[in-house]
């Protein structure tokens, strides 16, 4: 004779995995259902301060010990420049654009903030006709 089993049997799920938790799918499942979700902000996370703060102790030793001013465009590049600039009927934006840099770079060099680029100076002079390295005869 057959006989019936009345006692339960309960299926459980296998506890996931925390790899499987931080998946963005698991955690939109989650929050679609209702279920607990916990977040925690990070701050500077991923970012390496040591060594940023390594290479700014490296700068400050070297600017300790042989102080070396960075050298500007000198007044007489930057004259040379606006000069001819404007002679072209050029705006700082134009000449930026067709000596492919942005025009931000132009500006710093008629104002004398920009380091001294020999790239940048000879596609200037290529593009205004006049000579910017070397000697300059006016």
């Amino acid at each position: 004779m057959l006989a019936q089993d009345w006692e339960p049997v309960v299926l459980r799920k296998p506890k996931p995995k925390a790899q499987d938790l931080r998946d963005p799918k698991a955690v939109n499942k989650a929050l679609r259902s209702g279920g607990q979700v916990q977040t925690v902000k990070k701050y500077e996370a991923g970012v390496n301060k040591r060594a940023a703060a390594m290479a700014v102790s490296a700068r400050k030793l070297d600017e300790a010990a042989e102080p070396a001013a960075v050298g500007r465009v000198t007044a007489e590049v930057r004259q040379v420049i606006q000069k001819a600039r404007l002679e072209k009927g050029l705006s700082q934006a134009e000449l930026a654009k067709l000596v492919s840099e942005r025009p931000q770079v132009v500006q710093e060099y008629e104002n004398g903030r920009a380091v001294p680029n020999q790239m940048v100076l000879a596609k200037l002079e290529r593009v205004l006709g006049v000579k910017l390295r070397g000697k300059i005869h006016k």
